[in-house]
């Protein structure tokens, strides 16, 4: 089951992410539409996803993952095969929405929904082994879309992309998700009544609001990095490398997770997960130089996120435990969803307002700040502080 969902997580992300940053610009030429456009219509996906998700959430908890994922990629496969025929923008809309309805069963989000019911005490691990290796779609799928769409067109490599999910990640998850779901213990048939009484409470509230703040944050400078790096004095292709050796860093930050939770309490790694994103994000903002200083800060950077990722995965069952994990997981998805989706979009806006990036990254790291600041409230009123097992 494991390597069924590195195989299909990978190919999703993929598929109905990455491809789309490789393929936007020559979209937008091939079609007249203008990549604002586009993107705006990719980040309609993402909330979609997000939205989408709640309910995923709640039928995964409810009866397992193997029949929302793979609705999921059927969808997914569908929404892609609309966007390789879209004749006009408003098609081009709805196909990413359908597109982000499909990624909201094969993202990380029911991936660890169904890693933390099926492993129980072993999560740590499993859940690391999949975002290492899903951290590798970038590096696979960039260079690959890149060069089919070079031979091809954009239009035969969405097209291939959503032959790629039917054929592939439909029939793994048909078959390799078949292990017996069974639900936790809910006697009283009061479960929902549990949740929506753990959504309410200020604990959730506050650490919901913090990890949306510190994902948007994360998100903004992410995408702003290359800006700031080219403002500084570097060429845009050093610039790309330090992106990409930042991809390394969350390869580093992740192996080191499962250590770490041996030592430390949920509070210390919600703090020093969203803190180390602050942090990073304001050496960057304040660092001029040199270009070599600047590389080991993204990687440095991009170790933060690789940790904050398994913070934000094991957040609920360490706080709440793994009995309701599923629904408040996939409620939690939604308003990061959103600052994941608005997060270029505030960088850019924040940077014209500031009137240049180093000033931009200043604004994003005190966003962290405020996110690390609530969800440290959330996670200390929670009622049940669990160090995690395993």
């Amino acid at each position: 089951m494991l390597a069924a969902l590195c195989v299909t997580v990978t190919i999703s992300y993929g598929a109905l992410y990455y491809a789309f940053a490789v393929l936007a610009p020559t979209i937008a030429s091939d079609t007249g539409w203008g990549l604002t456009q586009i993107t705006a219509a990719f980040s309609g996906g993402l909330l979609m996803s997000g939205v989408a998700g709640v309910f995923v959430g709640r039928t995964i908890q409810a009866g397992g993952p193997r029949r929302p994922m793979t609705a999921g990629a059927v969808i997914g496969a569908v929404g892609l095969a609309a966007v390789a025929v879209a004749p006009s923008y408003g098609t081009f809309v709805l196909a990413m929405l359908l597109c982000g309805t499909g990624a909201a069963g094969l993202f990380y989000t029911p991936a660890f929904a169904a890693i933390t019911h099926w492993y129980g005490d072993q999560r740590i691990r499993a859940l690391t082994t999949l975002t290492l290796v899903a951290g590798f779609a970038s590096t696979v799928f960039a260079p690959v879309v890149s060069v089919l769409a070079d031979r091809t067109s954009w239009r035969v490599t969405y097209a291939v992309l959503a032959v790629l999910l039917l054929l592939v990640v439909v029939p793994v998850h048909l078959s390799a998700l078949r292990h017996p779901w069974v639900p936790f213990d809910d006697h009283d048939g009061a479960g929902a009544e549990r949740d929506s009484i753990v959504l309410r409470s200020p604990a959730f509230v506050l650490t919901a609001v913090g990890a949306t703040a510190a994902t948007l944050a994360m998100f903004a400078a992410l995408v702003a990095l290359i800006p700031l790096l080219v403002e500084r004095g570097m060429t845009p292709t050093l610039a790309a490398w330090a992106l990409g050796l930042g991809g390394a860093g969350q390869f580093l930050g992740r192996v080191i997770f499962p250590r770490l939770t041996a030592v430390t309490g949920v509070q210390h790694r919600v703090l020093g997960g969203i803190g180390a994103i602050a942090l990073t994000t304001l050496a960057l903002a304040v660092v001029p130089g040199p270009a070599a200083v600047l590389v080991a800060l993204s990687v440095v950077a991009g170790t933060a996120r690789g940790f904050y990722t398994l913070v934000g995965a094991t957040l609920v069952a360490d706080l709440w435990g793994p009995e309701r994990y599923a629904a408040l997981n996939g409620v939690l998805g939604a308003p990061l969803a959103l600052a994941a989706a608005l997060g270029p979009f505030l960088g850019a806006w924040v940077a014209d307002l500031a009137g240049g990036y180093p000033a931009t990254f200043v604004v994003l790291a005190a966003l962290a700040a405020v996110g690390a600041a609530l969800a440290m409230l959330g996670v200390r009123s929670a009622p049940r502080p669990v160090a995690v097992a395993g």
